[in-house]
């Protein structure tokens, strides 16, 4: 049996960045900043509808993005998309929680009670930290 070509085929088909999603700069797991990783949790999901409600929101787009071009021809859905890239990159300093209340105003969440505004306290967040170390992270000076 030829064990290089199986070598050389093992090594081109598993990529190393899609083993650790949330690797360091060292290729390896980041715990402190990331939380224990389960291989179980990273490949399946816990319930079937999971996979559902995760792509909610995008399949709801591409549905009224398609409506909208039919309607009103192609300039509009390209507006929207702009409007939401642009919307997306106003972000708070990286210790302060961002609302994004002008994405929720854009999509029409803005009146919309969901789970997350009940049960997601800010006060109660868990990603209060370092002002200085949490910008050189998101800089990439760490």
């Amino acid at each position: 049996m030829n064990t290089r070509g199986l070598k050389s085929q093992l090594k081109d088909s598993v990529p190393v960045g899609e083993l650790a999603p949330h690797a360091g700069p060292y290729g390896v797991h980041d715990t402190l900043r990331h939380g224990f990783s389960s291989v179980k949790s990273e490949l399946l999901p816990s319930h079937p509808l999971e996979v559902l409600e995760n792509g909610f929101q995008l399949n709801q787009n591409k549905m009224n993005f398609t409506t909208l071009r039919n309607i009103q021809g192609l300039h509009a859905p390209l507006k929207l998309q702009m409007e939401y890239k642009a919307v997306k990159q106003v972000q708070r300093l990286p210790f302060l929680i961002s609302s994004n209340i002008a994405l929720e105003t854009l999509q029409g969440n803005d009146e919309c009670i969901g789970f997350e505004d009940i049960l997601n306290d800010p006060t109660q967040s868990e990603v209060m930290g370092e002002p200085h170390l949490m910008m050189e992270y998101q800089l990439g000076l760490l």
